[in-house]
């Protein structure tokens, strides 16, 4: 019987890393799509900061992903530089908002 739980674990396990790993694809797609590739980098700092910079500066903040989906549609400045980030207005809520989520995930 142990034999078997474990066999599920794994697969279960398994599983799960293929939806996560999948889901990565996706986001990147998104974001080339909209743009975000043209000033930021996946880790470092292109104009804006990179993916990574940004997942580590709201690493544990509950609140992150609403405020960066709402920045990402509406554009920011002030925070990591003087260069603002224009606003995305044509991505949708929900669309922004799992941007936001991939980004704050990376870290």
């Amino acid at each position: 019987m142990k034999h078997g739980f474990l066999v599920l674990a794994v697969v279960a396990s398994a599983l799960s890393y293929a939806a996560r790993a999948g889901a990565a694809p996706d986001m990147q797609a998104l974001a080339d799509k909209s743009g975000c590739f043209s000033c930021h980098g996946m880790q470092a700092k292109v104009v804006g900061p990179g993916f990574a910079e940004v997942a580590a500066k709201y690493k544990g903040d509950a609140e992150a992903a609403g405020r960066l989906a709402t920045k990402i549609r509406e554009g920011g400045k002030g925070v990591w530089g003087r260069i603002p980030m224009p606003p995305h207005g044509n991505l949708g809520e929900d669309d922004a908002r799992k941007l936001a989520e991939w980004v704050l995930s990376l870290g």
